[in-house]
């Protein structure tokens, strides 16, 4: 192996991730996926191990391999030409508003290289618009797609897309962005194959294998520098059943031994009857981001970055649930929460190293109904906060944090694509937590109203604040806020579902981070 070699073929890798995730981005359809960027792009070698995935969405490090690893179990013939779509969370998926397509890259008979995308579709059905409901169980919370040959041989399987179409809300807009996939898929094909042809088959899958013993090693030197022990730290979630508000455990003990680290969640809760159960691979996610966000060295994300890193969790649990729970919201909130449980684990044993907490939520608003031509609509947003704050400076102001990646849709885009207008749109002034280093402060954002809507927000960290590190102070909860179009004000919970009708305006401001040291 040739270091130089080593690092060209990390980037070449690396490019075709890229270049996929531009592909989707400049051919998908709604706001979500072509402004927030709601999606992510990697590269597999022919038996499932990542070998690449692009900067995208933390959220989907464990979950893509997932998928992958179900479908090639479930799969054993490929041809040229196939591509398979899947979005069961009990299928390596993690919610079912984000799509999976993988498609399989032949260079000498034989599937070597896998390509794969995943992207958040902004509306697949279920109770309400934007497919993120206060649901109870996964059957009311859109279509449920198990691995499907989408396309067989190059052709499209039309029965499929007919029966996926009819259960959405914006059909026209989910086949543009399905359609995008697959150009995504089709442009990682031709850069492998081009990969092949300037540098030969054997030489590629050879240095495939060297990245991810170079990320494993790197991986593993940076684990064995951090002290043996076992760590134990416990956060929650704000459950609401009704007009009741259940702080709702998780615990997790990290056990550093030598160069290897195992993360226990035993002692969280059961799975609870609510939208916030997350399966094993979104727990399997957040673990992994936390240890990447460690590694000091420019380290080539693969599958050896996971090698050292195992991750353990109680059967239909909070963490680790199973059909037919719940799980649209642990995708993006619970997993924001266990980052902050296993950062809170880890800062005992690496306090200069660990930030205080950051907002701690995604802030998921969904909006959805009927324009005034007719036309159905359906948006989804996640909004930023603050960050915590670090022994190096000040938390970042509002900002994406942890577990989502994504932009925010342009005012403008916005304001084209949808019947509401933004009114207020700017940061929330102190609301990040004081310390020597103070914690970044949250986002105020205000949207009214054009049309009659359904509205749902799934929010965290309106009861319990952002904690601080080393003496510094917890940041401010978040609030949710009507303001009806009389004028009234309304403080509404951390989770809704109302009809708003024109003229009603919703503020959303969304929580600071903690700040560290006194």
């Amino acid at each position: 192996m040739d270091p130089i070699t080593l690092q060209l073929y990390r980037h070449r890798l690396a490019g075709v991730a890229e270049e996929m995730g531009i592909t989707l981005r400049r051919t998908a359809y709604s706001p979500n996926i072509k402004e927030r960027l709601d999606f992510s792009c990697a590269v597999f070698d022919g038996r499932g191990n990542l070998i690449a995935q692009a900067a995208h969405i933390p959220a989907h490090l464990g979950a893509m391999p997932a998928s992958v690893r179900t479908i090639l179990d479930r799969f054993q013939e490929w041809e040229e030409g196939d591509v398979v779509i899947v979005n069961d969370p009990f299928e390596g998926g993690n919610h079912l508003p984000d799509i999976t397509m993988i498609a399989p890259v032949f260079v000498e008979g034989s599937p070597d290289f896998f390509v794969a995308s995943r992207a958040h579709h902004a509306d697949v059905g279920g109770m309400t618009p934007g497919s993120l409901p206060l649901s109870t169980e996964i059957y009311q919370e859109g279509i449920i797609i198990p691995p499907v040959k989408l396309y067989r041989a190059g052709a499209l399987n039309e029965d499929v897309l007919r029966l996926i179409l009819r259960n959405v809300r914006t059909p026209n807009e989910r086949r543009g962005d399905l359609a995008a996939q697959r150009a995504a898929g089709a442009i990682g094909m031709r850069r492998l194959h081009d990969l092949v042809a300037a540098y030969g088959h054997a030489e590629l899958l050879a240095y495939c294998g060297h990245l991810q013993t170079y990320s494993e090693r790197i991986t593993r030197a940076t684990i064995a520098r951090w002290p043996d022990g076992v760590y134990v730290f416990e956060d929650v979630i704000e459950l609401i059943e009704g007009e009741r508000l259940t702080l709702t455990p998780i615990r997790v003990t990290a056990t550093i031994t030598g160069e290897e680290v195992t993360f226990d969640f035993d002692g969280s809760a059961p799975i609870v009857h609510g939208s916030l159960n997350a399966v094993i691979a979104i727990t399997q996610s957040a673990c992994y981001y936390v240890v990447r966000c460690l590694i000091e060295d420019d380290v080539p994300m693969n599958a050896g970055c996971f090698a050292p890193v195992h991750v353990v969790a109680p059967a239909h649990s909070l963490v680790n649930a199973g059909p037919p729970a719940a799980v649209a919201a642990g995708n993006v909130e619970t997993s924001q929460r266990i980052t902050d449980a296993v950062l809170g684990a880890l800062a005992q044993a690496l306090p200069d190293q660990i930030p205080a907490a950051s907002q701690g939520t995604m802030n998921n608003l969904t909006m959805g109904g009927q324009r005034a031509d007719g036309s159905p609509f359906a948006y989804y947003e996640t909004i930023g906060g603050g960050m915590g704050a670090s022994r190096h400076g000040n938390g970042l102001s509002g900002t994406q944090v942890h577990m989502t990646n994504t932009l925010n849709t342009p005012v403008e885009a916005l304001e084209i694509a949808y019947p509401f207008r933004v009114r207020h749109y700017g940061l929330r002034a102190g609301s990040g937590g004081r310390g020597r280093q103070r914690g970044g402060d949250g986002i105020v954002r205000e949207y009214e109203l054009l049309a009659p809507t359904t509205v749902t927000l799934i929010s965290e960290r309106r009861a319990v604040a952002p904690w601080g590190v080393a003496g510094g102070q917890p940041g401010m909860p978040g609030c949710n806020v009507l303001i009806h179009a009389d004028g009234a004000e309304e403080i509404l919970p951390s989770k809704f579902t109302r009809r708003l009708y024109p003229g009603d305006r919703l503020r959303v401001e969304t929580p600071g981070g903690g700040g560290w040291g006194q």
